[in-house]
């Protein structure tokens, strides 16, 4: 692959992580601006169907989605309500608990949760821990502790740990759920591409969002303006142009392991992107001390881990979708 196809790439895929970043920076917005945290899940999603919808017919079309969907409706619902319901719910109700870079940071857990998974969900050489992934994996968990213990100055109260393991959950769920379709494809021998799929879990989550609509309405009433489109965005550049750009830049560079993992490793940038970000529109604190030390190893163990897994997932088209789907 030439050097400017791979920077390019590249390029697209830290401009794929600050969209990506609009979901901690608006979450928070939202929830300081005083927003219920299950409108803010429900509208995400809500909002996100139709503008997927106005990007399937360009990439694969309905059919085989609606196809799939009436085909096996069970694993669907199952997974879609997992690893989009249950995640979202997680993320957005941790994102009252401190500001964007906090949840940022903390949620780049999932790298690791995905990896962990691999031994339960797979029964073929997929399930194989790799030791030298791992090892930089746990400096990702550390760097999520520090980062906690030093925005809370060591003090974490029944609040902090509980947003701190909802964060955890969420990005054990995200995973999960993806990852559990591909395999549910993989079985049925059913084609969907990225998109479809992303398009097919957001519809199939539809029925658990407007439960949870309903529970937000029961509790505070319709959503205001502000919240709507703050979620709104969420769903435009998260949900819709974060996830295209990212699927376009790592299918540039699916042969090429140093590209790949360079792509993949731009996922550490969200953790800059939600300072700068909150500091300058949410008038956040800056991480400092121990919590900027452990900002620095997430974001050390995301690159390490980036490039190792890449290595292995490049020109496998198996290894390459699991990648894209924890990022979708």
């Amino acid at each position: 692959m030439r050097r400017s196809s791979a920077l390019y790439a590249v390029g697209i895929g830290l401009l794929s992580a600050l969209f990506f970043t609009a979901t901690y920076v608006l979450n928070r917005a939202s929830a300081v601006d005083g927003g219920h945290w299950a409108w803010t899940a429900a509208l995400r999603y809500l909002l996100t169907l139709p503008l997927l919808a106005l990007v399937v017919p360009f990439n694969g079309g309905f059919a085989p989605v609606l196809r799939a969907l009436r085909a096996h409706p069970l694993p669907w619902l199952l997974w879609s309500g997992i690893g989009f319901t249950l995640f979202c719910v997680c993320l957005t109700w941790a994102a009252a608990s401190g500001p964007s870079w906090l949840v940022a940071g903390s949620f780049q857990i999932t790298v690791v949760a995905g990896m962990l998974l691999a031994p339960l969900i797979y029964r073929d050489a997929r399930a194989r821990l790799p030791r030298r992934a791992l090892s930089l994996g746990l400096v990702i968990v550390a760097g999520v502790l520090l980062l906690q213990y030093g925005h809370f100055a060591g003090h974490l109260d029944a609040r902090a740990w509980a947003a701190l393991v909802s964060v955890c959950i969420a990005a054990v769920l995200y995973p999960l759920g993806n990852r559990q379709i591909l395999l549910h494809l993989e079985r049925s021998g059913e084609e969907l591409n990225a998109t479809q799929r992303v398009f097919g879990m957001t519809l199939a989550s539809q029925p658990f969002w407007l439960l949870v609509a309903a529970y937000a309405g029961h509790e505070a009433g319709w959503p205001g303006l502000p919240q709507i489109l703050l979620a709104g965005g969420v769903a435009l550049f998260a949900g819709t142009i974060a996830t295209i750009l990212f699927f376009h830049a790592t299918g540039l560079v699916r042969n090429d392991a140093t590209a790949l993992g360079a792509v993949e490793a731009m996922q550490a940038a969200e953790i800059l992107f939600a300072t700068a970000l909150g500091v300058a529109f949410l008038h956040e604190s800056l991480p400092t001390g121990t919590a900027a030390f452990g900002a620095l190893l997430i974001v050390a163990g995301i690159v390490g881990l980036s490039l190792v897994v890449a290595a292995k997932a490049a020109g496998d088209r198996r290894e390459t979708q699991a990648l894209r789907s924890d990022r979708s």
